[in-house]
């Protein structure tokens, strides 16, 4: 491929890969089987460039790609007011210039919870989304660094990737022990529990492999997926065992491959409760949330469906702006089941494609967001400069209805 017999586009894209794996003391390139990107986020001009470039070079991606949400609802983006058309069309172009290389139009960034997108236990990946990646190698097993904006589609183009990192069995081990303590098991049920767990995970974490203790072995799909965002959010976690769940740590001894933590942290409910206030960050005090945000990861079929469950009947207050964000399979699910037109009775902006954080879909003047997801938590103060709430799913709804903040601080006491 060096030598250019796959074209130029690879013969580029080859040289980038290879040039990555010197720097990051590579001995040799694995093959992958499959990719994620995430390099269709428009930010700039850079970004066209470098995807003109290789296609105009002639590249196809050389395993089956999907793509993480870009920066608009590709096919409703007219509907937006907020969204110019001096943003539309370069970010509509960026896309339209993945798919042509042949990346799949998945547009979403839990592309885990996508049948066909899905991989196994054991397989080499190259997938780009920090939450992406964490529930990959975590949940399923699978292998694959954090790879960038840029480097993920030369991965792609190449289907090869360095051997290093947690490509190896060696580097997949846990380092730091995190033991719960004294959780009540109402609290081990409930959604918010994960989001706020994962956020002190990436907290302690550091660059260290974490290994978690003590959550029951009915922890859910969406309850891991909340964790490994969380985490991913904040701190540099791309892996975490989670004991008698997760399919490498089915003990501690497994979960450590035969050694000892570096340091055992045991997480009572005051840290809990700490790190639950910290994902709110309203320095004024507003008590009015004049955006809902919710759907970072995007949500699943199966929050939708409670979701609905939760706004039936009701109606968001007058001035509030209430977002969900999901894929395209269940944008058509919620469609074809009338769980649409319920939501949207509701008062619901439901989305696909893309994010409030990455989408001007949020009112200029908007003073205080509220979201039942961490990762938004996390990222709102910086990225969109507004002040956040964080809370449960039913009392994001409850908020919304009133016209205030509604929050019940009884499970964390």
């Amino acid at each position: 491929m060096l030598a250019g017999e796959n074209g130029p586009a690879v013969q580029t894209a080859l040289r980038i890969v290879v040039k990555m794996g010197d720097l990051f003391g590579a001995p040799r390139l694995l093959p992958v089987t499959r990719a994620h990107i995430d390099s269709g986020i428009y930010e700039g001009q850079s970004g066209l460039d470098f995807v003109e470039m290789l296609l105009a070079k002639g590249g196809k991606v050389a395993v089956p790609t999907s793509m993480n949400v870009v920066s608009l609802d590709l096919e409703r983006w007219q509907q937006n007011s907020r969204v110019p058309l001096s943003f539309a069309t370069p970010a509509r172009r960026l896309a339209e210039m993945y798919l042509k290389m042949g990346a799949r139009p998945t547009f979403t960034c839990a592309p885990y919870q996508l049948k066909e997108s899905t991989p196994h236990f054991g397989e080499q990946i190259a997938w780009a989304e920090s939450n992406a990646v964490a529930f990959v190698n975590s949940v399923v097993g699978a292998r694959t660094n954090k790879y960038g904006d840029f480097f993920d589609i030369c991965l792609a183009l190449t289907g090869r990737v360095p051997a290093y990192g947690l490509h190896l069995t060696e580097n997949r081990r846990g380092q730091l022990l995190l033991r719960l303590k004294e959780v009540s098991p109402a609290l081990l049920r409930e959604d918010a529990f994960y989001q706020v767990l994962g956020y002190l995970v990436g907290r302690l974490s550091g660059n260290n492999i974490p290994v978690i203790e003590g959550l029951p072995r009915s922890v859910s799909e969406d309850q891991l997926k909340a964790l490994s965002a969380a985490a991913a959010s904040s701190g540099a976690v791309t892996l975490f065992h989670v004991v008698g769940v997760t399919p490498e740590a089915p003990d501690l001894e497994n979960a450590f491959g035969g050694n000892l933590p570096l340091e055992i942290i045991e997480i009572d409910m005051p840290i809990l409760r700490q790190a639950r206030q910290e994902l709110s960050v309203n320095p004024e005090g507003g008590d009015r949330p004049d955006v809902i945000a919710l759907g970072s990861p995007h949500f699943s079929l199966a929050e939708s469906i409670q979701l609905a469950g939760l706004v039936e009947g009701r109606r968001v207050a007058p001035g509030i702006e209430f977002f969900v964000a999901t894929n395209r399979v269940v944008y058509q699910a919620l469609d074809e089941r009338g769980l649409l037109a319920k939501l949207a009775a509701f008062g619901a902006n439901v989305t696909q494609d893309t994010c409030v954080v990455v989408s001007p879909l949020i009112k200029p003047d908007a003073q205080l967001l509220m979201t039942n997801s961490a990762k938004y938590a996390y990222y709102a103060p910086g990225k969109l400069r507004m002040p956040v709430v964080f809370g449960t799913l039913a009392e994001c709804v409850d908020s919304a209805v009133a016209g205030r903040l509604v929050r019940d601080d009884t499970l964390w006491n």
